[in-house]
């Protein structure tokens, strides 16, 4: 849905508008515009910056009511542009916090373009962003999500559509460097247009504040698993461009929508990029570089961050950029850990912690990534550690159980949450909210002693994607008792595999097909939910397919 309404010559809204930070009584709305222009939102006024070529505007919305609904149009230099006259869906608007009442979260992950970029393929399944929406505007906003959480794979940097595939070869020659995968910042906004563009997630990104988080396929497939991948993809002629273009384009398109007035006030690079009168494309190339070199040693640059929604503390971690892989690898460095830590830190009834890879995989699969990651660190010599290392990488062995001593620094801070030492009481549940498998689950943790919190990993995945059959079956095994007892006795004859101090229950799944979960909570009392789409009718819908009690209050 482009604006086609405005005269010749004025500027024209290209993507959002996109609520992003919602609070008590402020709000942030991200646009992407066409050219200079004055975007004006509720009074607010800011002035578009360029990158690349590009034009972009972060607004800060102050002084809003609380605990109210306000709607809101976007003005170009002073001309209406959005919403169009002839848009059928529920006007805009921005629902602040208030106190008490229940808080609905929904999240998921790996959302490969829209529907209609597949229509083809007969793997894909409705979006369920797209059918999420269509379902939400036929009903009372007070039955709207609060948030929506996406947690990775907003893009698919190195699986195109056929669509941006002729885009690349009218551009260049395709037979050489990233070939059909995107090469640089231009054509990650492509990508970018491609899945925020569809008219149904377009509205819903106008109505349901967003956070985000990177995963692999946002930057390439893999990325960060370890330190001969980092020598491989830096040895090739193209890596350091997509590279640049991939974290650049986060920062804009998905990054600083994540950060509250307060954090953007104080982040010294976007008031140099707000402030700046030219094209700030060196200030942000600058940027990408000195974070991608985080997991060669460097300085870190932090992609984690905290929300809360009333009751609820959001503390989302980046699992990806943030890695150390020079040295002692670790999921984080020890930085970031640190602060994640201190966020972690007072009174809350739910502490939700987002992390796009999950902290607790079917038992099988754990074993096997610690077995492989010993192996790997040369616990039987280096033949087994190269070979260890080739199955790593062919296996996607890189989740937080291929980073053993983060795994335990994460469980650690999780449980000292659960007992209460983190506030004056422990909240009633600590779940940990996780995408990138395809597929999803519910399971509770034991900690082997009493705690004082129910504490649950919750993965949903995908969006909007497809598991092939083998993989199918194969996640069904991994779930086993059979498969837990029969990996452990088997890779023991290798190496010891590496023992936790927790262990974990599998209540619910593994579901398959393009699904969304929702927590939600009322005080103390918690659930989640999982809703599938579904196709059988001419209207795509959203079945629940799963209804769990998390705490009882």
């Amino acid at each position: 849905m482009n604006d086609t309404s405005q005269p010749s010559g004025a500027p024209r809204l290209l993507l959002g508008p996109a609520l992003r930070h919602v609070g008590r009584d402020d709000a942030t709305v991200w646009v992407e515009t066409d050219r200079a222009c004055e975007v004006e939102i509720l009074g607010h006024r800011e002035r578009t910056w360029c990158m690349a070529g590009h034009h972009y505007a972060l607004l800060v919305l102050s002084g809003l009511p609380a605990g109210q609904s306000t709607r809101y149009d976007v003005r170009l230099d002073g001309q209406p542009v959005w919403p169009l006259p002839d848009d059928p869906r529920p006007q805009p608007r921005i629902r602040t916090l208030g106190d008490g009442g229940p808080v609905r979260v929904a999240f998921g992950s790996c959302r490969y373009a829209r529907s209609s970029a597949v229509t083809d393929d007969q793997n894909f399944e409705p979006d369920a962003l797209m059918v999420l929406a269509r379902e939400l505007a036929g009903q009372d906003e007070a039955n709207w999500p609060d948030a929506l959480l996406m947690l990775g794979d907003q893009v698919y940097a190195d699986e195109t559509t056929e669509a941006t595939q002729q885009r690349i070869r009218q551009r260049r020659d395709i037979t050489t460097g990233s070939r059909e995968q995107v090469a640089d910042y231009e054509e990650y906004t492509w990508l970018y247009a491609e899945s925020w563009n569809d008219p149904d997630v377009r509205w819903l990104m106008s109505v349901l504040p967003s956070s985000m988080i990177f995963d692999d396929h946002d930057i390439c497939d893999d990325w960060n698993t370890s330190r001969a991948w980092r020598e491989d993809m830096q040895a090739t002629d193209w890596w350091a461009e997509r590279v640049i273009g991939g974290l650049a384009s986060y920062w804009v398109y998905q990054h600083l929508g994540n950060l509250g007035p307060a954090d953007l006030a104080a982040d010294e690079l976007y008031q140099q990029v707000r402030g700046h009168s030219g094209d700030v494309e060196q200030l942000l190339r600058a940027f990408a570089e000195h974070a991608d070199a985080e997991a060669d040693g460097a300085k870190g640059t932090r992609w984690s961050y905290r929300r809360d929604f009333g009751p609820i503390r959001l503390l989302m971690i980046d699992s990806r950029c943030g890695r150390i892989l020079d040295g002692e690898r670790s999921m984080l460095g020890t930085g970031e850990l640190a602060w994640i830590s201190e966020q972690a830190d007072g009174d809350y009834d739910h502490l939700l912690i987002g992390t796009s890879l999950p902290w607790l995989l079917a038992r099988a699969l754990h074993d096997i990534e610690s077995w492989n990651e010993a192996l790997a660190d040369g616990a039987r010599g280096a033949r087994l550690a190269r070979w260890s290392e080739s199955l790593r990488r062919a296996a996607d062995l890189e989740h937080w159980a291929a980073f053993h001593r983060s795994f335990e620094d994460l469980t650690d801070l999780i449980g000292e949450v659960a007992r209460g030492k983190r506030g004056s009481r422990a909240p009633a549940t600590v779940c940990v909210l996780s995408g990138d498998v395809h597929h999803a689950y519910v399971a509770r943790v034991d900690f082997g002693e009493p705690v004082d919190s129910a504490v649950y990993q919750l993965t949903c995945s995908p969006l909007h994607n497809y598991v092939p059959t083998a993989m199918k079956v194969a996640f069904r095994l991994a779930w086993s008792k059979l498969a837990e007892r029969t990996t452990r006795t088997l890779l023991g004859v290798l190496t010891k595999v590496p023992r936790t101090r927790v262990s974990w229950t599998r209540e619910a799944g593994p579901y398959f097909g393009n699904e969304l979960m929702t927590f939600s909570a009322a005080g103390r009392l918690a659930v989640v939910e999982l809703a599938k789409t579904r196709s059988e009718s001419r209207e795509p819908g959203l079945r629940v397919a799963k209804r769990i009690a998390l705490s009882s209050g």
